[in-house]
């Protein structure tokens, strides 16, 4: 509580200096001639890398089944949704005027001109807003099942409620299942590719300029690097702490844990100080006396401290994480951690600060100075950022539930049949039943008793299981996902509307036309000619056709899974059994086998008895 009243006072302190900033204009700010980006753009840049590396390492440790994903899956992608939010304040404020934001999008008829498509800028809002956009849906859809979890376990009637919202009718089904693994799964692979594209394409800022010390293909990969580093180094300056104030979390996040992420950490820092050398050799190779200029100024200009400590914190201390001794106390690596944020925000003041500061007219040089606005903002984006994560804390699971028990379950030997209770009377069946429910011990007796049930010619039969796991679908008789498809569909949807919008607005208008369109139609077509550039470009619209065919691709993932799994639906039978609800969610295994089965009949307890059923009841409708 502490913690969470000084941030949320820090971030109350942001919003007052933002209604100070959009009143007043951004002359509050230290930005002038030759240094017209200052603490705004240095900020949006390093949120935007912090942000990207959190989702990223959540999606490649699930595609490449690694176990440990669970310590710290749940935190990066929050982490990584806050990250982007605080980010993305930046920009919208930085283009001054902000109630005319709307401009950035494609709404021709109200402001009369086309975006430009072949500009970095532009990629910057699809780009950014995608990846918000797709953050959020993989970090709500790996929560519904723990959704489900709470709205069981909760008793207080409102909060019940709105965890039944949340969860939108989950009930662990073996077809929700088969169904939600295939669109986490393809989710996951889209956000592999998407991360390292905008972060990309925001380094297109700078590098599709002339100017020297921004003007550099490696900035693409440079900055990818720099933010996956970054992302571990957050990661870990949350959790490590993390584990002190909760001790059940040690738990969870293990030292293990910490180890693997420090020798993440020393791979891309090793990475982010090879592009450092890297960058200095071509400058010295390339023999253009701008770009040797531009980086002997970083060295011993009035800014050299900036970039030795930039250097000292992102190439130098990570190598202490070479020594396991290191590795294993968290907080040695706590302190690299700290530092490794600490650099990538200099990185980011070095690329834009002093590449501007001095022009190629000596008379255009000058320094930057922050105001008490630009430094308001830096902490209060920090303070913003933490408070966030305390509510997140407070509010959700840190740990995502049901993958900790499929890693309980895989530790665990199938537990011996319990002993024979004796005959089971048959239950009175009448119109108010929906089916017949038991209970089986463990997953592979419940897979066991579906696939009986199938062989003897049971048709209406459902398993439900707290965690997925290899054969459940199989055992229920589900086929392959369809999600899959659905992925498919909307990928190819969303580059349809890419390259149309792009190629459409960018093509001169056709003469054959004019007596079939309307007039107003015409204002489709609206040639920019930038630089002497063909109106269509293909490399400058890959951006945008890549971005739109991701969001659309994860839009079909999610209205797949809840097409094929019929959700939401906030009443099913099932809810009301009360075995069910007190089980179903944390380690109960249940069939159900529903009336209108054609070999439904009064035997049918006698039969889930021989295979193995603990506990047997009837279903109201």
């Amino acid at each position: 509580w502490p913690a969470t009243l000084l941030t949320g006072l820090i971030a109350i302190l942001v919003l007052a200096t933002n209604a100070y900033l959009v009143g007043t204009g951004v002359g509050v700010w230290g930005v002038q001639t030759p240094v017209v980006w200052g603490f705004a753009i240095i900020n949006f840049v390093f949120w935007i890398g912090i942000g990207h590396a959190g989702t990223l390492i959540s999606a490649i440790l699930l595609l490449t089944r690694q176990k440990w994903r669970n310590s710290l899956n749940r935190a990066a992608e929050a982490t990584a949704i806050f990250a982007v939010g605080c980010g993305a304040m930046f920009p919208a404020l930085h283009v001054g005027r902000q109630w005319m934001a709307w401009y950035l999008f494609p709404i021709q008829e109200n402001i009369a001109i086309w975006q430009n498509f072949r500009a970095p800028l532009l990629w910057d809002v699809f780009a950014v807003l995608t990846y918000l956009t797709v953050s959020v849906l993989y970090w709500y859809l790996g929560m519904i099942p723990d959704f489900a979890t709470l709205r069981e376990r909760e008793k207080h009637p409102w909060r019940q409620k709105l965890w039944a919202i949340l969860s939108m009718g989950w009930s662990s089904s073996a077809r929700e299942w088969n169904h939600y693994e295939m669109g986490y799964l393809c989710l996951a692979g889209l956000l592999a590719p998407l991360v390292l594209s905008v972060h990309s394409f925001v380094s297109c800022d700078f590098a599709a300029t002339i100017l020297p010390g921004w003007h550099a293909t490696i900035f693409p990969p440079y900055f990818g690097a720099g933010a996956i580093f970054g992302g571990f180094a957050v990661i870990l300056v949350l959790l490590i702490p993390l584990r002190t104030l909760v001790p059940e979390l040690k738990e969870f996040i293990l030292p293990i844990h910490i180890e693997q992420m420090a020798k993440w950490l020393l791979t891309t820092g090793s990475l982010v100080g090879y592009v450092y050398l890297t960058e200095l050799f071509i400058a010295w190779y390339g023999a253009n006396p701008f770009e040797r200029y531009a980086f002997w100024n970083r060295i011993t200009g009035p800014y050299a401290l900036e970039f030795w400590g930039m250097l000292a914190c992102n190439a130098m201390a990570p190598q202490l994480l070479w020594f396991r001794a290191f590795r294993r106390r968290p907080w040695l690596v706590f302190g690299v951690a700290v530092l490794a944020n600490i650099g990538m925000w200099l990185e980011r003041f070095v690329i834009i600060i002093i590449s501007l500061h001095r022009d190629f007219l000596p008379s255009s040089w000058s320094l930057y100075h922050p105001t008490w606005v630009d430094i308001t903002l830096l902490i209060g984006s920090i303070g913003l950022f933490l408070f966030l994560f305390l509510l997140f804390l407070r509010f959700l699971p840190v740990i995502a539930m049901f993958e900790v028990k499929a890693l309980c379950s895989r530790s665990e030997e199938e537990p011996s049949p319990p002993p024979d209770p004796g005959p089971v009377s048959s239950p009175n069946l009448d119109q108010a039943t929906f089916g017949m429910g038991a209970r089986f011990p463990s997953a592979p007796a419940l897979c066991r008793a579906g696939r009986a049930l199938r062989e003897m010619g049971f048709r209406k039969i459902e398993l439900y299981s707290p965690f997925p796991f290899h054969g459940l679908a199989e055992a229920a008789g589900h086929k392959k996902s369809w999600v899959s498809a659905c992925v498919l569909g909307g990928g190819l949807l969303g580059f349809c509307l890419g390259v149309s919008l792009e190629t459409l607005t960018s093509m001169p208008r056709p003469a054959a036309l004019r007596g079939i369109l309307a007039s107003h139609l015409f204002d489709l077509f609206f040639p920019l000619v930038v630089q002497g550039k063909p109106f269509i470009s293909i490399p400058a619209f890959f951006a945008v056709a890549f971005e739109t065919t991701a969001l659309f691709a994860a839009f079909g993932a999610v209205l797949g899974i809840l097409l094929a799994s019929s959700l939401p639906r906030f009443y099913k039978p099932i809810f009301h059994w009360d075995l069910f609800s007190r089980r179903g969610q944390d380690d109960g295994f249940f069939l159900v086998v529903e009336q209108r089965d054609p070999r439904f009949g009064s035997d049918l307890p006698q039969i889930l008895q021989r295979m193995g059923a603990l506990e047997i009841s009837p279903i109201p409708e």
